[in-house]
This record gives structure tokens, sequence and C-alpha cells, in this order.
């Protein structure tokens, strides 16, 4: 008890008043000795957990009785717990209920009750069988734990482990059970007899008693790390050395050596304090050696005791014969940059376009100017509006700092700093007011502008000027720049010329309306790539589901043009040929990767660029690849008559393809989801959007509006993920196409255009009838028959990975085999039957192969 005021009195103080307090202090006791003291309800400091642990416990208890008992009395107790007659619902019910129901013994066996009945019949008749008893180690394990603070197992891993094993255990059972006989299924309870039914139905019990030896095993090995070892093989090894690939080396003692009078003697010491007796094996680690190593050991001399006379020293060791080493001759070869400089130095680096040397570029001559490349907006026109636009938002009572203007080919904008407290949104839903004051067609508000402080507004020119292809390709920016696939497409609202990088982007998703200008705007992209690129260097793949719009290019087939090997028009019309296209290309990237791999680069850059300063080891295996560029002009005709067989390949390349060097330019009217799923979409981040007619289009195209309040004729936006940018398309007209085409066609090219992949569509492949021609069989047809039947694998990717073939000649050997009848028809994704068991069979069938008709 705390003390107030001054706790130490002077000592006469005291002595006076120490009658007084005695016997205060003893009424004080006498009271606290009659009342006697509560406990505290107190869930503090582990009550709470002893509580739970000692329920885990009793739980424990009651478990084991009631699961033990149900041993015995289930029979007794099956029509009282049987879910056809109430099941849990008779917990509650009386005897006469019970009667009334249908149940003639409603008096309960099991040592626990009906509680007890009903809790066991559903652990282990409805569950898991007997396997239900590890319910009860868990929790005796849980609740020891939780009592007497005692750590028998880890309460993770025991959860853990339990689980596995009741699930092991009841499947486990429930297999063997099956082939003892149709009894009731209480030992492995209803999980494991509805389990074992599934899988024999799908896999068969052979494949169900695969799966249990599989968990079983994997349980050990994450449990036990067992190893699966073979016996290693040792060899001993020779003084004189030997061959010592693919085996253990341990170099054992040599045999004793007898010396005989006729041999010269060799100088032996005898060294002190060693007992003779010592066993001196020699172990010695193998050195990496070259050019055939030369292993020279100590020769262990063991002399005869019957023979030998005993040394005057007091401790023998056996005779060691000390004998050089010779040291090891390396081979020191050179690095692969070293061979690369030594090639370089002798043959120069890779010229990709030493093929066609003579190659010249189009020129400026070609195009057409048009226009005066001179903006044609005068100063009252940019009063007028400046005023009205000030004029019309005073109406609203806003007021404005500051107003400039920025001069476009097409579109003026005016920027407006407003007063302070001036609210963004209200001046943009004056969007339609200033466009009736204005009276202009498509005004657009951006509010605010991304990195400025102000608020534009996009006023069209009463005279809008052209952007002619020829003055945006005689700029320095488009004549200086380094870009691997620069695509000029214009010009901004400042009027600066605005060049993208495709191989950035890396796909390009063109949409508009009919008539807005998307074609003009697939050919400046196609004209811009054919003035920037060596026919060595870049290849297009072209889908015209119109017919009329890309013909122009097909006069530069032999230069920049790819298609399949046995087509005769390189420009794909068709709706077949172009799902073996795009199939084709998917075959295409996946050869591409395969060498960036073995290159061990990351992309096309990279790898031609080792490829022309000749640092791959195996130029023999490897090409200089060239960017393909696959422009389809009208998506959405194609979707309509292709469908699935189109949107698998395209989605592939669209994620996949951008590291090897092939994009996408997709030209649709409205990108809706029926026409370009999710998944495209999601990889399509440069959106370029021609006029649409409503904001709907607008945010399906770019997921923003603005598209809607173009005024056509190649205005257009560009959005690039982040931002939108308005440009005015660089126009190009059909006979500047014709004329550059005519100019690149006339010179001299390849001699066909670039074969892609071959790719068997699902429908030639089934319908083909091939006759097997003896004479024609390829070299290695006999191989790769033995390899297919070693394998049970008819695929042309095995005979292409196993016997490092080309695809086109695996797929002909394949061809040739589903002739002769060793392997099955062409069966879509999946691989083809193979018509023999084994090697033996084979054998016999190409014996007869072999023998002449007749």
């Amino acid at each position: 008890m705390p003390v107030k005021g001054n706790q130490f009195k002077s000592n006469s103080f005291k002595e006076d008043n120490e009658p007084r307090q005695s016997a205060k202090s003893e009424k004080e006791k006498y009271a606290r000795a009659k009342v006697p003291k509560m406990p505290t309800f107190d869930l503090s400091n582990g009550r709470l957990v002893k509580i739970v642990g000692l329920f885990f416990l009793i739980l424990t208890i009651f478990f084991l009785v009631a699961f033990t008992s149900y041993l015995f009395t289930w029979q007794q107790d099956q029509s009282y717990v049987s879910p056809a007659n109430g099941g849990w619902h008779n917990l509650f019910k009386t005897t006469q209920e019970l009667q009334d129901n249908g149940i003639k013994s409603p008096v309960v066996e099991n040592w626990l009750g009906k509680f007890g009945a009903l809790l066991s019949d559903q652990f282990i008749y409805e569950w898991f069988g007997i396997a239900s008893f590890i319910f009860v180690f868990v929790f005796f394990v849980i609740g020891y734990r939780m009592l007497f603070k005692v750590r028998l197992f880890s309460i993770p891993r025991t959860l853990g482990y339990s689980f596995f094993c009741i699930i092991f255990l009841s499947i486990f059972i429930g297999f063997i059970h099956a082939f003892i006989g149709d009894y009731p299924h209480m030992l492995e309870g209803g999980f494991g007899y509805w389990t074992n039914l599934l899988l024999d139905a799908q896999i068969g019990q052979t494949g169900t008693g695969g799966i249990l030896i599989f968990a079983a095993l994997t349980v050990l090995i994450i449990a036990y790390n067992i190893d699966f070892k073979f016996p290693e093989r040792k060899i001993k090894v020779s003084p004189t050395g030997g061959d010592l690939e693919g085996a253990t080396v341990e170099v054992l003692p040599a045999d004793p050596i007898e010396l005989s009078e006729e041999e010269p003697s060799l100088p032996v010491e005898w060294p002190r304090n060693t007992n003779r007796a010592t066993n001196t094996n020699i172990t010695r680690p193998v050195e990496p050696l070259v050019q055939n190593p030369i292993f020279h050991e100590p020769v262990v001399l063991t002399p005869d005791p019957a023979n030998a006379h005993e040394p005057e020293f007091e401790s023998e060791i056996p005779l060691t014969v000390a004998v050089d080493r010779p040291m090891p001759i390396l081979n020191i070869e050179k690095s692969d940059d070293d061979k690369a400089r030594d090639l370089v130095a002798q043959f120069g680096a890779y010229d990709p376009k030493l093929d066609l040397a003579k190659y010249k570029y189009p020129t400026l001559d070609l195009l057409e100017n048009y226009g005066s490349n001179k903006i044609s907006v005068n100063s009252d026109e940019l009063e007028a509006n400046k005023n009205k636009i000030v004029e019309t938002l005073n109406h609203y009572n806003i007021e404005i700092d500051k107003i400039k203007a920025t001069i476009g080919p097409t579109v003026t904008l005016y920027e407006i700093i407003p007063a302070p407290g001036v609210r963004i949104s209200k001046i943009k839903n004056l969007e339609d007011d200033i466009a009736l004051s204005l009276a202009a067609l498509g005004i657009r508000i951006i509010a605010p502008m991304p990195g400025k402080g102000t608020i534009g507004i996009e006023v069209p020119n009463q005279n809008p000027e052209m952007v002619s292809m020829r003055s945006v390709l005689s700029t320095e920016k488009w004549q200086n720049n380094t870009m691997d696939l620069p695509i000029a497409l214009g010009k901004t609202i400042s009027n600066e010329v605005f060049i993208a990088d495709l191989a950035k982007m890396p796909h390009l998703l063109v949409a508009g309306a009919t008539g807005q200008g998307k074609s003009v705007g697939i050919n400046a992209i196609l004209v811009s790539l054919l003035y920037k690129k060596h026919p060595a260097e870049l290849k297009f793949v072209l889908v015209d589901p119109k017919k009329v719009e890309l013909t122009l290019f097909r006069k530069i087939e032999r230069h920049f043009l790819a298609k399949l090997p046995d087509e005769a028009d390189a420009i794909i019309t068709d709706t077949k040929k172009v799902v073996n296209t795009l199939n084709s290309l998917c075959i295409e990237m996946d050869q591409r990767y395969d060498l960036l791999k073995d290159a061990q680069v990351r992309n096309l850059k990279e790898y031609n660029a080792k490829y022309v300063s000749r640092k791959i080891s195996d130029p023999e295996k490897h090409r200089y690849l060239p960017f393909i560029v696959l422009i389809i002009d009208e998506f959405a005709d194609l979707m309509m008559t292709a469908g699935k067989e189109v949107e698998m390949p395209i989605a592939r390349i669209a994620q996949l393809a951008r590291a090897v060097g092939i994009h996408l330019v997709i030209a649709t009217q409205r990108p809706s989801v029926n026409v370009i799923t999710g998944t495209i979409k999601a990889n399509f981040p440069a959106r370029l959007a021609f006029r649409v007619l409503s904001k709907i289009d607008s945010r399906t195209i770019l997921d923003a509006g603005g598209a809607d309040q173009l005024i056509g004729r190649g205005d257009m936006l560009m959005s690039t993920g982040s931002d939108l940018i308005r440009l005015q398309c660089a126009f190009v007209d059909t006979p500047e196409v014709e004329r550059i085409s005519d100019f690149i066609g006339s010179q001299q090219g390849y001699p066909s255009a670039m074969h892609l992949p071959e790719y068997v569509g699902e429908g030639e492949a089934s319908s083909s009838s091939k006759e097997y021609d003896p004479d024609n069989r390829d070299p290695m047809f006999e191989d790769a028959a033995r390899l297919i039947v070693m394998h049970q694998q008819g695929s042309t990717s095995l005979i292409q990975r196993k016997m490092k073939l080309g695809y086109n000649r695996a797929g002909r050997i394949i061809d040739q085999l589903e002739a002769a009848g060793i392997v099955g028809p062409f069966e879509g994704s999946k691989a083809r039957e193979v018509l023999y068991p084994d090697e033996y069979s084979l054998e016999r069938y190409l014996e007869t192969l072999d023998k002449p008709k007749g």
C-alpha cells in the first residue's frame, strides 16, 4: 500500500501513536480473515491455450472411443445412421418418431451413443474409412502441445503428412479391396470407393496402381531424400595409363613385385617410425589432361615375407619407387572472339546485301509534291477564332489569363490558361458550345494537355493542307534516322514530321470507318519501309481479302515479298491460304527462336550483329534473318470467314514474335471483341485511329474518346499506350505506288520470293493419297522409321530434333513413312499413330519393301 505524506516521523510521535495503530491493524487483519478471497476470471497468461489443448485431448478420447466402437457395432447401428433413414436428422428424434420412420432398432449400440454412431459413420463409412483414425493422432499431437507445452512433432509437418496419409490410405485400401470381393466400403470409406471407381473407369487398375506407387515414392523422396543410384563402375589404372572416359577412376595400389637377380635393382629406402603392416592405398584425383594423358603412379613393392631379409631398422614400410611425373601437354585453342577476328580479317564482315549489291533505293522523284507545303492560315482567321473562344467562355463566366495558337496542316491548336479557381471539367463540358460558335467540324478539347499546364482546343482549319509523302521523306529527320523499321506517318498539329519505329511498337492496329484513309495509311507504311530498307533486310507477307488494295506490290515479289513454297501468287487473298501462311509464320518464329537460343542472344538485332561479325560458332546451321512484316488489310472479313483458325496463330505471333523480328500491321473498321479478341488486342499497344462515327467506336479502338471528333481525309490519332498524338497522314496516291513498284521490280532480284516453312493443313493432309515410291525414298528413310517406332511417336519435330534435319526434309520423310504404311495419317495437333509396335516387326517389313516386286 502506498503511504501518503511523510513516512518517517520523529521517535516521540511514533511512540505516542503505536498502541492506537496496533489495535487498528489487529481489527483489519481479523476482517480480512473473515472475508474469503475469490479467484479472478482471467484468460490471459496462456490459460486459453491450455483450455484449447485440453479440449483437443478430450476430443482425441471421444474420437478414439467412437471409432473403435464403430468397428464392432456398425452393422447394428446401420439402420439408425443411414442417410436413407434420416442420418443426422435422427439425432434429436424420440424413440417413437424413429420407429414411425421405419427404424427397427432405435437403440444405438455405439459406446458414445447416437452422436458417436453418427460421427463414426460420417468419418469412416462416408468419408475416409479406417484412415480416419489418423485424426485421433492429429488431435492428440495438437492437444498435448498446447496443454503441456511439449513438442512431440512439428505441427505443420504433422498436418501435411497426415493429410497425405488419409487420402493415400483411403484410395490404397479401396484399390486392394477391389481385388478381394464385393464388400461394404467401410474400410476405405466413400472417398476411397468412389475415387477408385473414377480412376478405374479413366485409366484402369494398372494406371491407378502406378499413380499410388508414384505418390508413395514421391513422399518418401520428399521426407527422406532417398537417392536412387546405380553402382559406380570402378576401373583399375595401371601405371601405363588407360582409357578413363565414362568411368569413376580409383587408382589402386599396384600388385606386389618380386625382385629377381636378373632385373636391375631399384634404389630402396626404408624410412623409420613406420609400421610394416600398414596398408597404403594410394588414391589420386585424375587431372584433366589432353592429348593422350599418361599416368605415372608410384610402384608399391611388398617384399615376400619368406624370402625378404629383415632390415636392421626398427620399423619398416612397403618399398616405394619414386618416379618423375611428366608435365601434361595442354592444347590451348583460340576463343570464339579470336576466331571471329581472324575470319573477319581474312574474309571481311558478312554482307547480307552482297547478293543484290547493285540494288538502288527508290528516289524522291517517283513521288508527287502535293500543295505548297506552306500553311495557309491567315492572321484574321486566327484572331477571329481566338475571339470566339474567349467570348464563348465568358458567356459561362470562365475567365482566361492567356491564349496562344499552334498552326498545323489541318488543325490549329489553341492553348488557354484559365484563371485561378476555374474547374477544368467546366471547360470540357463546353465542347459542343465552342463548336457551335466557331461553326467548325470536329472540335476536340484536351483538358489538361500532357506535360503542360494548359488546356488545348483543336480547331480544324478552313483550308486544310495536304501532307505529301515526298515532303515527309525529304526532311533531315527522315534521312538521318537510325530506326530498325521506320515508318513516316505524317505531320503533327505543330507541323513536325512524325516518324515511328515499328520494331519497338511492336505491332500496329489500324482502324477507322470506311473511306477515312486506312488503305492510304497502309500504303504510307509500305512506302516508308521500301524507301529505307534493302531487300535482304526486310520481307513482307501481304494479306488482302479485298483482292484489289495491295495488288500494286505484286511487282516487287522477288525483292521484298515472302510466300509459301508452292504458292503461285505472293499476295494472299484466299482464306485457306491465309491460315496456312499464318501457321507457317508460327513455324518460322519457332525456328528463329531455336537459332537465337543456339547463338545465345535475346533478339534479332543482336543475332544479326553476331552473324555479320562471324562470332557464331557453327555458321552452317545459321542464316541471316530479315525482318518480316505481316500486313492484313481487312481483318474483320478474315475473322468472319476463317474465325478460330486465324485467331490462334495471330495470337501466338502477337505474343511471341517481337524478339525474332516478325511484326504485325492489322487494319480493320471496328476492332470489337468478336473481331479482335482480348488476347490479341492486349499485344497491340500501338493503335492508329482514323475517323469513326461514334464515341463507342472510338473507345473500342483507342480505349479513349476523340476519334469521333476527327475531320476525316487522313486525320488520325496515334496512341502509343500513354498519350494520344493527332496526325495528318501522309498521302500516297496509286500512281506513285505503281511507279515505286515498277522501279524496284525492274532491278535484279532474287530467283523467287522468300519461301516460308512448309505447312500442310489438316484437310490437305488427310485427303491426300500418297503412293510409296522406293526409287524416290530419302537416304535416311530407314533410320527415321526405326526412330519413330522406338519412340512410338510419329511427328515431324521428333525427326527434326533427333536427326538434325530441316523442317522440309523431315516433313517429306514423314509423308514417305505414311505412304509406306509405317505411320498413320495426319491428326491435327496430335502425333501420328505408329503402326508397328516394335523394331523386329519393322525390320521384317523393311525387308519386304527392299525386295523387288514380281
